[in-house]
This record gives C-alpha cells, sequence and structure tokens, in this order.
C-alpha cells in the first residue's frame, strides 16, 4: 500500500465533494474559493466514508501503484486551495525592473525593448504590492506553479549579478566575474 495514498483526507466544513460514479469518473470539489475537478485514473477508487475522502485501488500493476498516491495527493490540493487559495510569490533583481498588473494581464518590463505581457488563466490571480514583487494566486496548485514557473522563465537569474526574476527568498549561487592578472 502506498504510505500517501493510504491517508484519509479529512472534508473541512464550507467544502463539498462529490464523486461521479458514471463512465467519466470525476470527483469534483467545491469551496468558498473555486470549484475544481479531477479525473481518477483506471483502476482507482474514490469514495466519501464519515467526511473524508479515501482513495483505494484495485490493482498492484506498477502503473497503478504509482498513480495511487498521486491521485490522494492531488486530492488533498484540491481541498485545501478550495478553502484557502495557493500562492507562489516572485520577486524581480535588476535596475529598471518592474511588475505592473491590469485587469488580468502582468506586464514584465526586465530588459527586453517591448515589455513582457502575460495573461492569467482562469483561475489565477495576480497581484503586484511592489513593482519588484509578484503574487500569483489560485485555487489550483499545478496551475499556480506552472503559472508561476512561466512568469520566472521570462528572464531567470542570471549567475554573475543575479538580474532576473527568481521566487522570494530563492537562493542563486552567484559566480566570480574576469579577475585581473596579478
Amino acid at each position: 500500500m502506498s504510505r500517501i495514498g493510504k491517508q484519509l483526507i479529512t472534508i473541512p466544513t464550507g467544502v463539498t465533494v462529490t464523486v461521479a460514479t458514471d463512465q467519466n469518473r470525476k470527483v469534483t470539489v467545491s469551496g468558498p474559493k473555486g470549484s475544481l475537478e479531477l479525473s481518477i485514473p483506471f483502476k482507482i477508487n474514490v469514495e466519501i466514508v464519515d467526511s473524508q475522502i479515501k482513495v483505494t485501488r484495485v490493482s498492484e500493476d506498477k502503473k497503478v501503484k504509482a498513480c495511487h498516491g498521486a491521485t490522494r495527493a492531488h486530492l488533498n490540493n484540491m481541498v485545501k486551495g478550495v478553502q484557502n487559495l495557493w500562492t507562489k510569490e516572485l520577486e524581480i533583481k535588476g535596475t529598471g525592473y518592474k511588475a505592473s498588473v491590469n485587469g488580468n494581464k502582468l506586464k514584465l518590463l526586465v530588459g527586453f525593448i517591448h515589455p513582457v505581457e502575460i495573461i492569467a488563466p482562469v483561475g489565477v490571480e495576480f497581484q503586484v504590492p511592489e513593482e519588484t514583487k509578484i503574487i500569483v494566486s489560485g485555487a489550483d496548485r499545478m496551475k499556480v506553479g506552472q503559472v508561476a514557473s512561466n512568469i520566472r522563465k521570462v528572464r531567470p537569474p542570471e549567475p554573475y549579478k543575479g538580474k532576473g526574476v527568481r521566487y522570494l527568498n530563492e537562493f542563486i549561487k552567484l559566480k566570480a566575474g574576469k579577475k585581473a592578472k596579478a
């Protein structure tokens, strides 16, 4: 049995979980911050017992074992996400580098001739409390992490001065530059 997969997920008050038993095999989690849906892999069963979610597997195949713990982790992240939003914080380092938000568009000025605009997907929000700080938030943990990664890819931190977009408190090991001959 998977160590993660066999753990039960408690459903907090205010969150509703419905399991569709027909052919599409979907679990829907709804809460105050949104609603999320997950397709359940074949040979994985999800049932609700005494306001807890129980994930079990039917077979002992290698692929089914791999999906068991992952399905449970996804469901747990969904339950937490519809109650409290997931957030990723990024910071911008560099002279003249800054960010601004207009509606669902994030505008980055990070050393290119033109500003880079990133449109927030459905369920993800951008906040810019300072010109050099970006907060990405949403109910879906995977989507929030992917959007934050895409923002970081626009201008990853370079290894000599550390200029670029990085996660908050991310450590960048700086290289020594050219050294004068003695």
